[in-house]
């Protein structure tokens, strides 16, 4: 007899609680403490890091171990914090989890999804799916380094459209590994973010793993997220790439909200993203960080073409945080500063 399941209901990764079934993905490049902070601060019941380089880790490579591997206290109150690895190497990984465990992750995460070339090539990510035999070792590494911190797995269904090579793999992860759950994005690495994911093979999955099985991919929107929870009875959702720029998609999936933001709600926003990145970087190298997270903002404003237009533009052009300030200081149509 199947037991209903809402998003808001608590559940376990191992002897991890998770307090809700709403989790931020791994977000290369993305992912730092303050966006995961932010994903908690409207209900994200986990979060997962950035990936992060298991050779680095290894080398003690400064930026990877003091800026990729910060968890700050505050993220810490929302719910578990997980660090994502990535490598091909299983002695590297390792000695990296061993490293890691230090800064106290509750989960650690290894990358079998990523299909950007430069990762697959060297058999990390996505390419470890071409190699199962190579994969469980480098997960058994991760599981043994562990001391008792659940590991979990992220990947794709497959290398190419029709290949069900990440399926199979799941089972052995689980079964041969020890890995404690599998996040399961049901499409192939051939197609990264295109097409319409695979949620009959997500819910075959589901089915036959003694094992949660999160789900991400094609979660754009709550509609579409919530169908797709019911659809395949997968333990928990992982919001991706509809949640840049978009915090409140969390809120509305936890039942906390059902309006879109207002244009001062996400300017508010903003302000608050700026603010932490000079917290985290530093004002200078925030400056030029912060460019890639500004359209996210500016598209959810509600401006007609030419006035978004504007306002990126004169938001990218920023010499400095200031002048970004500026821009965004108390004006409920800050387009005016940017004409």
């Amino acid at each position: 007899m199947s037991v209903m399941r809402t998003l808001t209901d608590p559940w376990m990764l191992g002897p991890v609680r998770v307090p809700n079934r709403v989790l931020l993905a791994p977000l290369a490049g993305i992912g730092n403490w303050f966006v995961r902070l932010q994903a908690k601060r409207y209900g994200a019941g986990m979060a997962v890091s950035e990936m992060v380089s298991s050779h680095a880790v290894h080398h003690g490579n400064r930026k990877t171990c003091v800026e990729m591997l910060r968890i700050d206290p505050r993220e810490r109150a929302g719910g578990p914090v997980s660090i994502q690895l990535f490598g091909e190497d299983p002695e590297m990984m390792r000695s990296a989890v061993e490293l890691v465990v230090g800064v106290a992750p509750d989960v650690i995460d290894i990358n079998m999804g990523c299909p950007v070339p430069k990762v697959a090539k060297t058999g990390a990510g996505a390419g470890l799916l071409a190699e199962p035999d190579r994969a469980v070792a480098l997960a058994r590494a991760a599981v043994e380094a562990g001391d008792g911190v659940p590991v979990t797995v992220k990947l794709r269904s497959g290398l190419s459209v029709g290949d069900t090579s990440g399926y199979e793999l799941a089972h052995r992860l689980v079964g041969e590994a020890g890995v404690a759950a599998i996040a399961f994005h049901p499409r192939s690495a051939e197609i990264a973010h295109k097409g319409v994911p695979d949620y009959d093979l997500a819910a075959a999955l589901v089915r036959s793993l003694p094992a949660p099985v999160i789900l991400t991919g094609g979660l754009g929107d709550a509609p579409r997220a919530r169908e797709a929870f019911e659809r395949t009875g997968a333990a928990a959702l992982m919001l991706a790439r509809g949640s840049l720029g978009n915090p409140w998609l969390f809120s509305r999936l936890l039942g906390a909200r059902d309006t879109e933001p207002s244009r001062d709600e996400v300017l508010d926003e903003l302000r608050w993203t700026v603010d932490r990145a000079a917290e985290h970087l530093g004002c200078e190298r925030a400056a030029r960080y912060l460019r890639k997270f500004y359209p996210w903002y500016v598209e959810r404003m509600g401006l007609d073409r030419g006035e978004a237009r504007r306002l990126l533009a004169a938001l990218q052009a920023a010499p400095a945080l200031e002048d970004v300030r500026e821009l965004l200081a108390g004006s409920k149509r800050p387009l005016e500063l940017a004409v």
